[in-house]
């Protein structure tokens, strides 16, 4: 027979065995699908702030100015600055008071920009579309969360009659240079009055890596413009190091998902083109007593498995595309970085390499069953070697086990290779499944201890029309607030907060203290280590604090607050992600701090059973319009922990299918291997519920040892991205946080491996339920 003959011979044997070339091209779809996707989030994730600034030539200075004061053409001509390489504007700009629904929705940079494009700071959309004309406005970050949505109404506070914008857009500006974005033509009409215009210039210079250039790079700008014109600067390297600090959060468990997703296609498409190729040495056999040659016999089973292969790796490639839109939308909200794209080399390198393992598994037994015999080769393609799996048969009928039950149990013996295969992919499968449900309730706990959402649901702030930048509320104003929060019954607690900067020796630069002016015991800060205060003369501090002081809890500090020295003793370690070290104590404790110029909000406890919003709304009623005070609802997360558990959702949910695609496979192998017995006990009597019973029990022991195998990893696997991502924001974690698998919760979520493993052998389970004796006879 010549190499055509041998190549059409295996076209031949794949068009008979259909199923198998059709799971075969499945499993190299899912598994090609989640190597590009895993392969896109570890590139996502590699710098993924510096690639996207770039891409949207973002800013690295914006600067505020007064337009009076130089003139719009002057303004323009500062693009020939020395070192300038690019500029965008002047834009019109406003400082305004908001409300949504409402509540107050805090003070927003309104920038009137006719187009999202430009030379600078290439804003993305991300949804609904920009504004063309007035009473719109395009807002900076995502829909959702309870916030605005396209179409949501923000009335504009603060002028002789309220203006009422409609959301027509989002947008994201890799730098924040604007909250939101008008109409460059309503700038004027958002001004409040008596307030001086402002205006926004956009640069990128030739050298702007330090924060050295960066000021060098201001001082030119400022310099070619009139005294005074300068009134405000931004520089792009904050928001490098709040994005980059983001990025360094997400990249514990999305290398952990990446490297699971990658390491179960690896083994499952080993498993299918090895199982597909030993699943042919009776036809090979057959083909060698023909006259087919060794080496024919390994072209024609590469060739047998090249074109499901082939086929499935094309589709992979689209299918980890198009999932990846969603995935990498999630991922760039919670870097913050606007949009990010599949990498070029993901879509090349991901089919390369799933067509290249596949090679590799069938070359190995097509080079076995080249080299063996005719006979040898008949007799491989049987039933498995005589004597397996009998001690487990003879042990399951000792344990009067129903018949069904006990051969489905016994069967995995029969094939140990094959079986250990299963465990490792059902294994991986239900550990992601574990993984996530353990690392989004992690997260979502972190959630609530960082933002003190369930106990903190209300607090008071600084968001009316006397509230704005530098003006301090009088006596009579904060007096209100304390009489408004004590005439309403829902109220539990209330505490003021006052936030300054301190200094301690041996901390560089200054410290974060907020002082609490009462019992500050129910807001419920997580603490690592220690207990909260609860006497003068005690402070907590944050994992930051101690880094840089080289402290101790249990250690006493010296607190400089600008008007006292004070000793302090250190009783506890506080959960507050920052590098920025912080102080945490009473009034009595930091003296000084309690002054109107630091009051930073009012953090207010309800009563069990009290409507939130309702209680916001009879606050702001009680305190009036005319008042710098306003309640807001406490969120229960920011955009990375809500983008995060979304994420880790989506990645477990793709390993899981790609696990039970495993498992589907390994129980078509084995029911093709055993179709003759199950004819026999068809024709014998064996009922359709009696087989679809022992076909699924094949699955049974694997997933059992499986999940015993998951659940400890996955535990294990919790805790440590758990305290990697900690580590990359300067921050201890909370036992609170990693405890969050009870051994209830644990066996239940174990039962994750049974789940994959059944959805994977209900297929082939019920073929073989329905199949007539005489078909399944004849499959053979």
């Amino acid at each position: 027979m010549n190499w055509f003959g041998a190549v059409r011979t295996a076209s031949g044997g794949m068009l008979r065995h259909t199923v198998q070339a059709v799971v075969l091209g499945m499993v190299l779809l899912v598994s090609t699908a989640s190597a590009t996707l895993g392969l896109t989030l570890l590139a996502a994730n590699d710098g993924p702030f510096q690639r996207a600034f770039n891409a949207q030539d973002g800013a690295h200075l914006s600067v505020t100015v007064d337009p009076a004061r130089a003139g719009w053409a002057r303004l323009a001509a500062t693009r020939n600055a020395p070192g300038v390489t690019a500029m965008a504007g002047p834009f019109g700009e406003a400082t305004v008071q908001s409300q949504f629904g409402g509540q107050p929705f805090g003070q927003l940079a309104l920038v009137g920009r006719p187009s999202p494009g430009g030379p600078v700071d290439d804003v993305v959309p991300d949804g609904g579309r920009w504004v063309s004309g007035p009473g719109q406005i395009v807002l900076n970050g995502t829909p959702g969360g309870g916030g605005p949505v396209v179409g949501s109404k923000l009335v504009i506070t603060g002028l002789p009659h309220p203006v009422t914008l409609t959301v027509v857009g989002f947008a994201s500006s890799i730098t924040n240079t604007a909250d939101g974005w008008i109409a460059p033509a309503e700038v004027a009409d958002l001004q409040g009055p008596g307030t001086a215009p402002s205006a926004q210039l956009l640069y990128r210079f030739a050298g702007a890596g330090t924060a050295a250039q960066v000021r060098a790079d201001l001082a030119e700008v400022t310099g070619a413009l009139p005294p005074g014109t300068v009134t405000g600067a931004g520089s792009w390297l904050a928001a490098e190091s709040q994005n980059t600090s983001n990025g360094a959060i997400m990249e514990p468990f999305v290398v952990a998902f990446a490297l699971i997703g990658l390491a179960m296609a690896v083994l499952i498409v080993a498993n299918v083109v090895s199982g597909a190729v030993a699943a042919g040495y009776y036809r090979i056999g057959v083909l060698k007593s023909i006259g087919l040659t060794p080496a024919q016999v390994v072209v024609a089973y590469l060739s047998r498995v090249g074109g499901p292969a082939l086929a499935g790796c094309a589709l992979g490639v689209v299918a980890g595309n198009l999932l990846a839109v969603p995935v990498l939308h999630q991922s760039a909200d919670a870097y913050g970085v606007g949009s990010q794209q599949v990498p070029w080399w993901a879509s090349v390198l991901a089919p390369t390499g799933m067509l290249v393992l596949t090679v590799l598994a069938a070359f190995g037994p097509a080079l076995r069953a080249g080299r063996l015999s005719a006979t040898q080769a008949i007799a491989a393609g049987r039933a498995p070697n005589a004597g397996r799996g009998y001690a487990a048969y003879r042990l399951a009928a000792r344990l009067r086990l129903p018949r069904p039950v006990g051969m489905g149990l016994a069967a995995p013996f029969a094939r140990p290779a094959r079986t250990l295969v299963s465990v490792a992919a059902i294994a991986f499968g239900a550990t992601a499944v574990i993984f996530a449900f353990g690392l989004s309730a992690s997260l979502g706990r972190a959630a609530g201890i960082q933002t003190l959402s369930a106990t903190v649901p209300v607090q008071i702030q600084q968001d009316g029309p006397g509230g704005g930048p530098n003006q301090v509320p009088t006596a009579a104003q904060d007096a209100a607030v304390t009489a408004a929060l004590r005439a309403q019954p829902g109220t539990a607690h209330q505490t003021v907060v006052y936030f300054n900067g301190v200094k301690a020796p041996g901390v560089a630069g200054n410290v974060n203290a907020w002082a609490f002016g009462g019992d500050s015991s129910w807001i419920g800060y997580g603490v690592i280590t220690g207990h909260w205060y609860d006497a003068p003369g005690q402070v907590d501090v944050n994992t930051a604090f101690l880094n840089a002081s080289g402290l101790s809890v249990g250690d006493t500090a010296i607190i400089d607050t600008g008007t006292a020295q004070v000793t302090v003793h250190i009783v506890g370690e506080v959960f507050h992600p920052s590098s920025d070290p912080a102080v945490y104590g009473s009034t009595q404790t930091l003296p000084g701090l309690a002054a109107p110029a630091n009051v930073l909000q009012c953090d207010v406890g309800l009563r069990p059973g009290t409507d939130t919003a309702g209680y916001v709304q009879a606050v702001n009623n009680a305190l009036g319009g005319n008042s710098p005070w306003g309640a807001t609802t406490q969120k229960d997360g920011g955009t990375f922990y809500t983008v995060a558990v979304s994420l880790v959702g989506l990645l477990a949910l793709m390993v899981a299918i790609a696990a039970g695609l495993g498992v589907l496979n390994t129980v078509l192998m084995t029911t093709r291997d055993r179709v003759h017995d199950l004819g026999i006990f068809k024709a014998l009597g064996m009922r359709p519920g009696q087989m679809l019973t022992m076909v699924v029990c094949w699955m049974a022991g694997p997933a059992v040892m499986a999940a015993a195998i998951a659940a400890p990893v996955a535990v294990a696997l919790n805790t440590a991205t758990v305290h990697a991502m900690a580590g990359t924001a300067h921050t201890g974690v909370p036992a609170s946080i990693t405890q969050v698998f009870p051994p209830s919760r644990l066996a239940l979520l174990s039962l994750a491996a049974l789940a994959i493993a059944v959805a994977g052998a209900l297929a082939p389970a019920s073929w073989a339920a329905r199949a007539r004796p005489a078909v399944a006879l004849r499959t053979e």
